[in-house]
């Protein structure tokens, strides 16, 4: 079984033991939504011992959560499942993830950094990825990012360090 020395963030019990199956790996949980200023600084006192890899479910409250550790540990990385591969009976989330899928999102995590501009907003204007949902879902999925609106994409690819250059070669025209 394979181990990952940095730290993983889910929301609860059920996201830990699922990964426990996996691999050897130590988790905090958010107990959800409810993301507690106590977890919130045992998350910011580990990182700065041992990395963080962000896995939250792939929906708006993993979202919030993901963006409250970010603001709080911006050095956090991101794994991310994508929302058609996390559907269970029920439920959504990273519980009833394909195990594929976590572990292809755990060997493709990303790192944020804000103080990047890789591309312009033209150049982002010029890929036609505003109206197009394929397009802009093309993009997230082949880079890992996660999901959301236009908005986040073009955010997220600047945080990245992703060039117009880069989508060209992975995408296409």
């Amino acid at each position: 079984m394979k181990e990952i020395k940095e730290v993983i963030v889910v929301e609860g019990k059920t996201d830990t033991a699922v990964l426990q199956q996996l691999f050897h790996v130590k988790t905090i949980e958010t107990q959800g939504l409810q993301l507690s200023d106590k977890t919130l600084e045992l998350i910011v006192s580990t990182s700065k011992v041992k990395d963080i890899i962000v896995l939250t479910d792939p929906d708006y409250p993993g979202k919030k959560i993901r963006q409250q550790i970010q603001d709080a540990v911006p050095t956090c990385k991101h794994a991310f499942v994508e929302r058609k591969d996390a559907i269970g009976k029920k439920k959504l989330g990273i519980a009833e993830a394909r195990k594929e899928a976590i572990i292809e999102a755990l060997e493709n995590v990303v790192q944020f950094d804000s103080s990047k501009e890789s591309i312009t907003w033209k150049e982002f204007l010029s890929l036609d990825i505003i109206g197009n949902t394929k397009r802009r879902e093309s993009v997230y999925q082949t880079f890992n990012l996660g999901q959301g609106n236009v908005k986040t994409l073009f955010k997220r690819l600047n945080m990245v360090g992703i060039t117009k250059e880069d989508i060209v070669n992975q995408v296409g025209e």
